[in-house]
């Protein structure tokens, strides 16, 4: 992993129980196989714990490190470093993506919620007032009672925002192609088309992978189906949305949007993005950061005990299933 993201991801308490379980030098942390450090270890290593800015585990990688035979990634995706080259192997990979996922949720849930009390709208004509309103007569239809909200994708993170909108009184549809209408059932949801999840939802929020497949999937058709005032949530990428398409409705007001994540990750000083009131843009902020790194390294640590211990991983990446995950 990158060098200056390991005191910030193992805290000290997690740092203590690896060492603990493992013959592990928290003090080697590289980012380049190369090295003569990194060799040296690589050709004693069991386990590798990885993270963000750790370099393809290619087949040179594993020529290094004959004794390797599992990988325990302390973060979400790991298609930027395990290679085909590992599943030939026949390495055991596990991921804290679940654990990433959980502030997702929680971001996506607090924007979802403050989307139907139409709080963008309410706190930007506050701050030009500065005056008394009547409120309920401005927004008639502010509120959360039995609205609809659209789920893209069923992954770890749109399951986890299901479950977590459970207790409220709304109606909750889903939409997509891998889960059966009985499963979705299971979920406590109903799953429809796309096009009908679209016309149909107060609250559209994307958590489907970023994939060739999905590349613009809430296109401009899409987008032109949404209900006046609807709003869009997105903190899956900003390549699942048509983004020209997306500013154009947000510009004449007609829907609203709740973003963190565009294309490009930043985008330039002059997009309307930045000004519009009707849109909440963050900076890629929704998922682990500060103290929630921590669970990241945990979940790691978790995987080891089951590791040393020769249970099965309660997180496993499977190959077979990795097409069609972030």
């Amino acid at each position: 992993m990158h060098p200056e993201l390991a005191p910030q991801l193992i805290d000290p308490r997690t740092r203590t129980r690896l060492t603990e379980l493992a013959d592990l030098d928290p003090a080697l942390v590289v980012d380049d196989f190369t090295t003569p450090a990194a060799r040296a270890a690589l050709a004693e290593a069991e386990v590798i714990v990885s993270s963000w800015g750790c370099p393809p585990i290619d087949q040179a990688v594993l020529d290094a490190a004959p004794e390797l035979r599992a990988v325990l990634h302390a973060a979400g995706s790991v298609k930027h470093h395990i290679t085909e080259a590992c599943w030939t192997r026949g390495i055991h990979v596990t991921s804290a993506a679940w654990a990433n996922a959980l502030p997702v949720a929680e971001y996506t849930v607090a924007a979802i919620l403050f989307a139907n009390k139409q709080v963008l709208r309410i706190s930007s004509e506050y701050r030009r007032l500065r005056a008394r309103q009547d409120w309920q007569e401005a927004h008639p239809d502010m509120g959360n009672f039995r609205r609809t909200v659209g789920i893209v994708g069923a992954s770890r993170i749109g399951r986890r925002v299901i479950e977590l909108l459970r207790p409220y009184d709304l109606e909750l549809l889903l939409h997509d192609p891998y889960v059966t209408e009985g499963e979705a059932r299971a979920l406590g949801v109903r799953a429809v088309p796309l096009g009908e999840l679209c016309m149909l939802s107060d609250v559209l929020s994307v958590h489907a992978p970023e994939l060739p497949a999905t590349r613009h999937l809430v296109s401009r058709r899409m987008l032109a189906l949404m209900p006046d005032g609807a709003t869009l949530v997105n903190t899956s990428r900003g390549s699942l949305i048509d983004q020209d398409a997306l500013v154009e409705e947000l510009v004449t007001g007609r829907l609203n949007a709740v973003l963190d994540v565009t294309t490009p990750e930043v985008l330039p000083a002059d997009s309307p993005l930045y000004e519009l009131p009707n849109v909440l843009l963050t900076p890629h902020v929704a998922g682990s950061l500060g103290n929630e790194l921590h669970r990241m390294a945990a979940a790691a640590a978790d995987e080891l005990d089951r590791y040393t211990t020769g249970r099965p991983f309660a997180h496993p990446v499977l190959p077979e299933t990795i097409d069609r995950t972030a």
